[in-house]
């Protein structure tokens, strides 16, 4: 009898660490598990900026975000630009170069926002098996212009075509003579034109290229520069599709670049310019509408959204020219988003987590049963031998 308790206390000791081995497997594997999503929820920072922007001499400002459209219909070019703004400047200047006599206005905002919503990713749903954010148990309970002239011997080394008030722009339209000319005027109107960007600008005075110099000065006494300006319209004559890119060079830090393209096909960037491979990011003709009627025309045109990052700015060596792609084949990004999978509203892996943990159960009480069946049969066979 003293031997037969023994073994029943042995076989009950080997039953609680059993039961004890299941649970602590379940708690590493759950573990596991949660410590693998909340890695997962690290996301990457991004920013981008203009070297084009001048301060008054004793201001900062910076440009957090730059939004551009092209619209090009073989003759006449019209850019778009809208910036978004930071810093404690209360004034600050912005030039263009363009290669003809441009006219300015201000433009519709809605035009971005409108092609924001054209150019997005198609979403599609895919299931996954274990929980991310959101799932239990990690949800927390719950205008028209002639071509620039060369300029004739005697003219003033800067001329003024134009100049009027736009919003919170104040907008002057230039000519220059030489590549100092742009930073005399500058100057006198009360702005320090950094050196390098005199010879940056010898180029576009050598090709005859005008100048678009605006002085940013918000209509309210003593505000400064911030948030998401109204946006500009610049359009002027060409008979190529050119983005002005050089001036950017000078920037001190990381650049990017998003630009929308309205034009009768596919466009895609002559080279990189010194930048990362740009990436096109929705490609397909549309029928334009709202404010993208008002910019492009009401005629179906194809558009195109390039995105291209610049680490090292003081590489980029020219102006983005852009030129019709091999074919017209449309493309849309795809992002999915997890949807957990459920069976009978129950998510999946706490049924196969279940089922694991019942079939060990079952494996460990067979085991217990098989142990106790072999000591009942030793002890019967003990106790005969006895007899």
């Amino acid at each position: 009898m003293r031997t037969a308790r023994v073994r029943a206390a042995r076989v009950r000791a080997l039953t609680v660490r059993t039961a004890a081995w299941i649970r602590r497997r379940a708690g590493l594997l759950l573990f596991a598990l949660l410590a693998t999503q909340l890695g997962s929820l690290v996301s990457p920072a991004y920013a981008c900026g203009c070297g084009a922007m001048v301060p008054d001499g004793t201001s900062r400002i910076g440009v957090s975000r730059e939004a551009s459209v092209v619209r090009w219909d073989g003759r006449t070019e019209q850019v778009a630009m809208r910036f978004t703004v930071g810093g404690d400047a209360k004034r600050a200047a912005w030039i263009m170069p363009v290669p003809g006599r441009a006219t300015v206005r201000l433009g519709d905002a809605m035009l971005f926002s409108r092609l924001v919503d054209l150019t997005g990713p198609e979403y599609r749903t895919r299931g996954h098996f274990w929980p991310r954010r959101g799932d239990w148990p990690l949800d927390g309970g719950r205008g028209d212009a002639a071509g620039a002239a060369p300029p004739r011997s005697g003219e003033p080394q800067v001329g003024v075509i134009g100049r009027e008030r736009l919003g919170d722009f104040d907008v002057a339209r230039l000519t220059a003579t030489d590549p100092g000319a742009l930073g005399d005027w500058l100057k006198a109107n009360g702005f320090e034109l950094p050196d390098r960007l005199s010879a940056e600008l010898k180029p576009y005075v050598d090709q005859r290229w005008e100048y678009v110099a605006v002085r940013l000065a918000p209509r309210e006494p003593g505000a400064t520069l911030s948030g998401t300006l109204d946006p500009l319209l610049i359009r002027f004559d060409s008979d190529r599709l050119v983005y002005p890119m050089r001036l950017s060079r000078l920037a001190s830090t990381a650049q990017s670049l998003g630009l929308y393209v309205l034009a009768e096909h596919r466009m895609e960037p002559v080279s990189a310019i010194g930048g990362n491979a740009p990436e096109v990011t929705f490609a397909g003709r549309i029928t334009p509408t709202g404010p993208v009627a008002a910019f492009a025309g009401a005629e179906p045109v194809f558009l195109t959204a390039i995105d291209q990052s610049f680490p090292v700015p003081s590489r980029i060596d020219g102006d983005h020219e852009l030129r019709a792609a091999a074919g017209d084949a449309p493309y849309r990004r795809v992002e999915y988003t997890g949807e957990l999978l459920t069976a009978g509203g129950v998510p999946v892996w706490i049924l196969t987590l279940g089922g694991v943990l019942v079939i060990a159960g079952a494996a460990a009480v067979l085991t217990v049963l098989r142990l106790r069946r072999g000591r009942t049969t030793a002890v019967r066979a003990t106790g005969a031998e006895a007899a």
